[in-house]
């Protein structure tokens, strides 16, 4: 009965549509239901799991993962290149109906891993892969490809492609049909999605090598990733998704407080404007918008809007569909829905750590510890270097009295993440709690006197560990005028259960725009 009324019902191994209707059925609050039999049945009729004749269980549908190409180029820097073409092929193979693609981020994760084909497939939920490798020389470029069936580990098709460095979009076309055949997979012409814009190659170069730097976060890498991402634009200002890379760097740089938000997110927010200008209905540019109007302007209503805008035409890309589920729906306290979409892009992307710390913080929120507590060691056992990682280990151990090992996995989370201002004021806070008060008060003096940008975060997320609520919301509070991307992390989730009673949390909420009991 207790569980009835404060837990939520474990998450059901079904398709991600159809558990949603039943996760809603099952709701606490009775206006969150379906109201009437007739909501359910339209419901079930728009899924695309309820009694469609010709949908396949999902283990029989179609499958594949592209691993990252091997760069055979003389130039070793050429890395960039391989991977951005293993990326675009996927881009290319998610677009066709029937077809699971498995994303770049849990892909890529077996690179420089000798395993066995079909344990890789196995770990992927996949039927197929596909590896080749990428020699670049001057405005040559040689590209192999094979399509091998995990099942017995044979080739079903292969092919090497000797061509000038221009046709390489029409080479990721050939590829891209070449499975489509390969797999007997039938297209629709209404089912086939507009062309992406081609950008000039030397363009199409640059934005590899930003993205390439920018994915890699860290402060040098950032730095590096600003230098290729400008020669990008400048190359094709037409070029749309060089200008939403743009805007990504903008607001990372501000996530992991590299510039203060007050001078990052204009920056970001003009970025993604010019990025629709030339391309409009840009997903990922309507994502950064939707991140600025939320967690920069406390916007909700328009961050809704543009979240929606990018997630409104499939293929949804599981990081689009991330940024939508945690920085939208779990910010203003609609963790079901949030839950919902982490779980569709964990599907396409299962070894993906930053998504499924998104998932865990969400479960927590759901009051679904144990189920939380599962995929932070799964997280944990993908990347044992995970910062983020040791530090939901660090605040799940200590919601559940366990202050030794919530205090080990802060020891962890700092040793890996001593830049991260919340990572400081989390272990200060577990030490003081320990009797170690003199090691506290060294990593405080790191944070003082709090005008810093970001220290108001690691200095609240102490108070908070210390139950000291006041004092979190005098720091809070100086981080809502800083606009820091943080402080609606620090009101929800894990840190919900921290604030207890206080009235402050419903101060805070009201402040950044979130009614409460959202």
């Amino acid at each position: 009965m207790a569980a009835i009324i404060r837990e939520e019902p474990a998450p059901l191994n079904i398709p991600p549509k159809l558990s949603e209707i039943v996760m809603r059925c099952l709701r606490k609050p009775p206006a969150g239901r379906f109201q009437t039999m007739a909501e359910v049945m339209a419901a079930l009729e728009q899924s695309s799991v309820a009694g469609r004749e010709g949908v396949k269980p999902l283990e029989q549908q179609p499958s594949i993962a592209v691993l990252p190409f091997a760069n055979m180029s003389a130039d070793k820097d050429q890395e960039y290149f391989s991977d951005g073409l293993a990326e675009e092929i996927i881009n290319a193979l998610a677009q066709i109906p029937g077809l699971k693609v498995t994303a770049r981020t849990s892909a890529f994760a077996f690179r420089g891993k000798e395993q066995d084909i079909s344990k890789i497939a196995e770990a992927l939920k996949v039927r197929t892969i596909l590896e080749g490798s990428v020699r670049k020389s001057g405005n040559r470029i040689r590209i192999t490809a094979q399509l091998i069936n995990a099942a017995d580990g044979y080739h079903i098709w292969s092919q090497r492609y000797d061509r000038e460095m221009a046709d390489v979009f029409a080479i990721q076309d050939e590829i891209s049909q070449a499975i489509t055949r390969e797999l007997q997979l039938k297209l629709s012409p209404e089912a086939v999605p507009p062309r992406r814009y081609e950008p000039k190659i030397p363009a199409w170069e640059a934005y590899l090598k930003g993205r390439y730097h920018l994915d890699r976060l860290t402060p040098e890498s950032r730095e590096r990733s600003r230098i290729y991402i400008e020669d990008a634009i400048a190359l094709d200002p037409a070029f749309g998704l060089a200008h939403a890379l743009r805007s990504r760097y903008f607001v990372q740089l501000a996530d992991w407080g590299d510039l203060s938000a007050h001078e990052a997110m204009p920056q970001a927010r003009a970025a993604a404007k010019k990025a629709l200008e030339v391309e409009p209905s840009l997903p990922e540019a309507h994502a950064m918008l939707g991140w600025v109007a939320g967690l920069y302007d406390y916007d909700w209503k328009e961050a809704g809007l543009q979240f929606r805008l990018a997630v409104a035409h499939e293929p949804v890309s599981p990081m689009t569909r991330t940024l939508y589920g945690y920085f939208y729906l779990a910010r203003i306290g609609r963790f079901n829905e949030a839950i919902g979409e982490l779980e569709q892009a964990l599907l396409q992307d299962p070894m993906n750590v930053l998504v499924r710390s998104h998932f865990a913080i969400c479960l927590q929120a759901t009051r679904r510890n144990a189920d939380a507590s599962r995929q932070i060691r799964q997280i944990l056992d993908l990347d044992e270097n995970f910062w983020f990682g040791h530090a939901q280990l660090a605040i799940n151990s200590f919601l559940q009295e366990m202050l030794a090992e919530a205090v080990t996995a802060a020891r962890k989370a700092y040793s890996l993440a001593a830049w991260n201002v919340n990572t400081a004021g989390l272990l200060a806070g577990l030490l003081a709690l320990n009797g170690e008060s003199g090691a506290a008060e060294e990593l405080l003096r790191k944070l003082e006197p709090g005008d810093a940008y970001g220290a108001p975060i690691g200095l609240a997320t102490y108070c908070l560990i210390r139950g000291d609520t006041d004092g979190a919301a005098k720091w809070m509070h100086k981080a809502i005028e800083q606009r820091h991307g943080w402080v609606s992390h620090m009101l929800n989730g894990a840190f919900n259960d921290m604030w207890g009673s206080s009235p402050r949390r419903g101060e805070l909420l009201k402040a950044i725009n979130v009614p409460e009991g959202m």
